[in-house]
């Protein structure tokens, strides 16, 4: 998949969802809602609505801003919507993976997005072709429409039961027909959903700060391996399509997708990535002048060090809010400069000091080399990195786009050796003990930390050390 960018890429994740059910003006608050989710995908995005008689939908590649005008929202009517922020990792970009997916069927029409992956996509999609079935996309997000069509003639919750008992891995699903809406969560709950309540109707959002963008009521997070099902006329059901459900939300959300002012099953982000600055400077204290975070999922972090260490906090780096996408692919050159144009060293403030730099995580390490280089130019005296996760040592396949062992530098170097490799005095990163003190759990899912997927893969060895799947 190409990179359009100016700058070296860190984690992203693939897409945010958001769905209104019996609430005026779906369409804008969709509209909103997404524009709160944004930072979890801007590939793409896209709103469906119905008005109990048809779906209407429009998408686009782009930012939410760029693809919506008033014209476009004007002619998605109806009180129900779903709405969807794509960051392409399974399938590729393209306007035909562009999410809600709209689809006319015999037994009824219905709408559809995604936050996830699905692991078992190949072998899933392989036994729907020699079915008869013909995608339209490259997305795994369209396996689940047609194991919904493929048994029309049975009770559509019915079917969308046994069919998320067939998928493997991490999801989130929205579905939409003309008088209902379907909203799904896996068994194991490795992705955030969230209800709240608006004007005697309802909101569903990946992450809680959409519901402050729309004024809605924050109710409760959707359980693992529960269907929440919204019906006209109705009130809300609950049913459980698994009975092995866990509550094995990814690490890396609390780590670095989500926004601060979210709250993931109630713990809010911005508290425990303060905490685990706490943590990591009562674990590897030193001594130093100033303490600076890599803006902006470190910031908690680095407050939470200054505040437990007693070293003042500065904002040594700056973060320039306008270079987070571009449609120039730049030359090599530039990539290796781009770094730059992304961040901004307060040479002021860092000249003569001995520099505590916090970072959320360390993946490729090329990024991080030259933040501290650049630290370093800038006139810092000493450089101690302390990361606020463990060493990231195995690939992710949930929805996260790092799917081989070749992209991250911790599988191949110990600590010692990433400390040289980007370039600090010293370097420590936070067990995954601390991250279970930290947001007081007792189960997140550490699989790019230690390997213990909580899924089959359904990949051999070869194919997980060569070779880009998801």
């Amino acid at each position: 998949m190409e990179k359009k960018c100016f700058f070296p890429q860190g984690l992203s994740e693939e897409c945010g969802v958001f769905g209104v059910f019996d609430c005026e003006n779906a369409a804008e608050l969709a509209y909103y809602g997404l524009h709160a989710l944004q930072h979890r995908g801007q590939e793409g995005c896209g709103i469906a609505t119905t008005d109990e008689k048809d779906i209407y939908r429009e998408r686009g590649e782009g930012l939410v801003t760029e693809i919506f005008s008033e014209t476009k929202l004007s002619k998605l009517k109806g009180n129900r919507a779903i709405g969807h922020v794509r960051y392409s990792t399974a399938g590729g970009g393209g306007i035909d993976n562009v999410q809600p997916f709209r689809f006319r069927h015999y037994s009824g029409d219905f709408s559809l997005c995604h936050n996830g992956n699905i692991v078992n996509s190949r072998g899933l999609k392989l036994m729907l072709e020699k079915q008869g079935s013909i995608f339209q996309s490259t997305s795994d997000t369209e396996i689940l429409a047609h194991l919904i069509k493929s048994d029309a003639r049975r009770d559509r919750l019915a079917v969308i039961m046994e069919a998320l008992s067939m998928i493997e891995g991490a999801y989130v699903f929205l579905i939409m027909t003309p008088t209902r809406l379907y909203v799904c969560r896996d068994k194991n709950g490795l992705r955030p959903l969230s209800i709240a309540t608006l004007n005697g109707g309802y909101v569903i959002s990946s992450e809680t700060c959409a519901f402050e963008a729309v004024g809605a009521t924050y109710l409760r997070d959707i359980e693992p391996g529960e269907i929440m099902v919204f019906e006209t006329g109705k009130e809300p059901c609950s049913y459980t399509f698994s009975e092995a459900n866990t509550h094995l939300m990814c690490s890396m959300e609390y780590i670095y997708f989500a926004r601060p002012d979210s709250d993931i099953e109630n713990i809010n982000v911005h508290t425990f990535r303060k905490q685990c600055g706490r943590l990591l400077a009562q674990l590897y204290p030193v001594d130093a002048d100033i303490v600076i975070g890599v803006p902006d999922s470190s910031t908690s972090a680095a407050i939470g060090y200054a505040e437990e260490s007693k070293i003042p906090y500065e904002m040594g780096l700056i973060k320039n809010k306008y270079v987070g996408r571009t449609f120039i692919q730049p030359s090599q050159a530039m990539r290796e400069k781009g770094v730059r144009l992304k961040l901004s060293p307060v040479r002021s403030l860092l000249k003569g000091k001995r520099v505590v730099l916090i970072d959320d995580s360390i993946v490729r390490g090329t990024t991080s080399s030259r933040i501290v280089q650049m630290v370093r130019e800038a006139g810092a005296a000493m450089i101690h990195v302390r990361i606020a996760s463990p060493p990231m040592k195995h690939p992710c396949f949930y929805g996260i786009d790092t799917s081989t062992y070749e992209e991250l530098i911790s599988a191949s170097k110990n600590e010692n050796e990433v400390c040289q490799y980007i370039g600090a005095d010293s370097l420590y990163f936070l067990p995954k003990e601390a991250l279970l003190q930290a947001g007081q759990r007792t189960q997140m899912c550490f699989a790019c930390f230690d390997g213990n997927y909580p899924t089959f893969l359904y990949q051999s060895k070869d194919e997980l050390n060569t070779e880009r799947k998801f």
